[in-house]
């Protein structure tokens, strides 16, 4: 175990210092920014249509789902980050030298929930500024749990298509599925006011129960919370058996 956590420190001290000292370190929290100026300050009025129910107002509808984009989306880029690790040599180096290559993983993850804190923490800020209004107490709690098992699940998935292909241009089947997951969600109206197709799809999408707890807890009013926490935990553990698929190939192929 002490080898495990040894690798696991020792990847994460590599890969948060390159956080900080990359300039390009916010860009996970660009595509949710806008997206959130975008639908909160075009689509406010949408908060006045009938059956619109959610008590906290249209801005903080809107702010919970781009803080849990901005999560995910830093963990899509720590995948895009292990993809580039295997490009210049650096990971197959890693695999050599680790005592115990599983603290890899975790390694990665824990420089990602650094790059979540980040990300999430300027999300936070510009709806703080806009006006946002904060309701849940202690409940908010919640949302961060939430918001870091996402990250984290977000996270396995990259790593684990990372390590199984090894290279940058894997971008795009780390990227795509988490933004399909993301938008097939309620995203503009309660779930309550989607109707047709889209309807069918959110309400078999995992991540809809995830977003509506986290809302609730916002306003202050949890619900769905024992689904949410359960349906995170169990892609968070099947995520994991990815990445160490992922991992195992990677092994395999020198």
């Amino acid at each position: 175990m002490g080898g495990f956590f040894q690798v696991a420190w020792a990847v994460a001290g590599r890969q948060i210092y390159k956080y900080f000292t990359n300039p390009a370190f916010l860009a996970p929290a660009l595509f949710p920014l806008f997206f959130f100026v975008a639908f909160a300050g075009g689509l406010t009025r949408v908060g006045d249509v009938p059956g619109f129910d959610y008590a906290a107002g249209y801005i903080a509808f809107q702010y919970v789902w781009a803080l849990l984009q901005a999560v995910s989306m830093g963990g899509a880029f720590t995948g895009f980050s292990i993809a580039g690790d295997f490009e210049n040599g650096f990971a197959r180096r890693l695999m050599l030298a680790a005592s115990n290559r599983y603290g890899i993983i975790l390694g990665y993850t824990i420089a990602s929930l650094v790059r979540a804190t980040m990300t999430g923490a300027l999300v936070t800020v510009i709806a703080l500024v806009t006006g946002i209004p904060i309701s849940g107490g202690f409940d908010l709690f919640g949302l961060i749990g939430l918001a870091v098992l996402v990250n984290i699940a977000a996270t396995l998935f990259g790593a684990g298509v990372a390590m199984l292909l090894r290279t940058q241009q894997a971008g795009p089947l780390i990227r795509t599925p988490i933004f399909l997951v993301l938008f097939l969600a309620p995203v503009f109206v309660p779930l309550n006011l989607l109707t047709g197709w889209i309807e069918t799809v959110a309400r078999l999408n995992p991540f809809t129960p995830i977003l509506t707890a986290a809302r609730g807890f916002l306003a202050g009013d949890p619900t769905d919370v024992a689904t949410a926490f359960a349906i995170s935990a169990a892609l968070v553990v099947a995520l994991a058996l990815w990445a160490v698929y992922g991992l195992r190939r990677a092994e395999k192929a020198g």
